[in-house]
């Protein structure tokens, strides 16, 4: 347990993909367990709202080909919602037998599945203390979870402004927890790969401590980037972008925007047109230099643009072109390019998910000269 600022948190503070290999470490664990017919454990993942808790198990599952179920305890009223309805079977006319009839929120299918509770602790007392049979057994009165299915939790800290319903230790201790936390490059490679406007992107890597608020949050910034998409001219329409800004953020959230947009922060060249150059001379280091390289160096901007560009040759994969290629050497070898950048593009350049093309970018003598040098 850890209290920051008068949150509670429990479990170990990860980002996004730490969590995923969390995750799928203890489903695995989990099938095994119960091959031996010995009890599972779900997961508990705490964060703050709009962080992605929810969204990142989702993705999970679809990639994986879990089935998926999913319900909010905080939206039932009666305990019904949670056990089902009662039915009396009758055997013969002495024998009577009430049994409870699954709510149509249980999966009916043998899985692998996820049982995703989201919001937990937002659920009053009497809906928390039902859902501790089911994490114990994974059953609840006259039903059972089909096989192969794992439960998964979502919550937000106990203290502060969330209005949460504390668990007590008895619950506590019969799942395993973890904390998930915004971190922005991991941020980035998602909205990514999920076409998230890319002057939203370029927004949010310049200006990461805005994100995190009371109504400034990643599931925020999202519909915000959402809603201004079809602005093509983001300084033409201000008024109209202002109104939308506020209309989902912080208000200082909503002045960093602007001036992002002010400052044409908005426009940096993109990974497409560094990649698609005809004249890298022209067309790239005339236009990145003279907002990078002044008497004090804007080294957010340079590494905003050289996140994007790596983050863009990891969502595609597709074989790179000559052209395209030489591109990318002369951007790694821009001598205002600080060496510690280009140490963090060769590290991730050389992970598995890259194309091997880019892998041998590395070989070039004239690269590999000014890297060792920088060191």
């Amino acid at each position: 347990m850890e209290v920051k600022n008068h949150l509670i948190y429990y479990g170990t503070k990860c980002n996004t993909s730490e969590l995923v290999d969390f995750v799928s470490h203890t489903l695995t664990t989990n099938a095994e367990s119960e091959k031996r017919g010995k009890r599972k454990t779900p997961i508990c993942i705490w964060g703050d709202h709009g962080i992605g808790k929810t969204e990142t198990i989702e993705t999970f599952a679809r990639e994986r080909d879990y089935k998926f179920a999913y319900i909010a305890p905080a939206q039932f009223e009666e305990m019904g919602d949670l056990l089902g309805m009662p039915k009396i079977l009758s055997e013969d006319s002495d024998r009577d037998t009430t049994i409870f009839v699954p709510p149509s929120w249980v999966p009916k299918e043998e899985g692998p599945g996820i049982l995703l509770i989201d919001d937990v602790n937002r659920a009053d007392d009497r809906i928390l203390r039902g859902i501790m049979q089911l994490l114990q057994n994974y059953e609840l009165v006259s039903w059972k979870l089909p096989r192969g299915w794992d439960i998964i939790m979502t919550a937000n800290p106990d203290g502060g402004d969330y209005s949460v319903t504390p668990m007590d230790y008895a619950m506590l201790t019969r799942v395993l927890h973890i904390t998930l936390v915004f971190e922005v490059k991991k941020w980035a490679l998602w909205a990514e790969k999920n076409g998230v406007d890319p002057r939203g992107i370029n927004f949010v890597l310049t200006y990461p401590e805005v994100v995190i608020g009371d109504r400034s949050t990643p599931r925020t910034l999202v519909q915000f980037f959402e809603n201004i998409r079809l602005i093509k001219d983001l300084k033409a329409d201000l008024g109209l972008v202002k109104m939308l800004a506020d209309a989902s953020l912080d208000a200082n959230t909503v002045t960093s925007f602007i001036s992002f947009i002010n400052n044409d922060l908005s426009k940096l060249i993109s990974p497409e047109e560094i990649l698609d150059a005809k004249n890298f001379e022209e067309e790239v280091l005339q236009v990145i230099k003279p907002l990078v390289d002044r008497e004090t160096k804007r080294v957010d901007i340079i590494s905003v643009i050289t996140t994007r560009l790596i983050n863009f040759l990891k969502v595609n994969t597709a074989e790179f072109k000559k052209n395209q290629l030489a591109n990318i050497k002369s951007y790694l070898k821009m001598d205002f390019l600080p060496n510690d950048i280009r140490l963090i593009a060769a590290q991730d350049m050389m992970h598995e998910e890259m194309a091997p093309q880019l892998k041998a970018i590395w070989q070039d003598e004239e690269l590999g000269a000014i890297f060792l040098e920088g060191l």
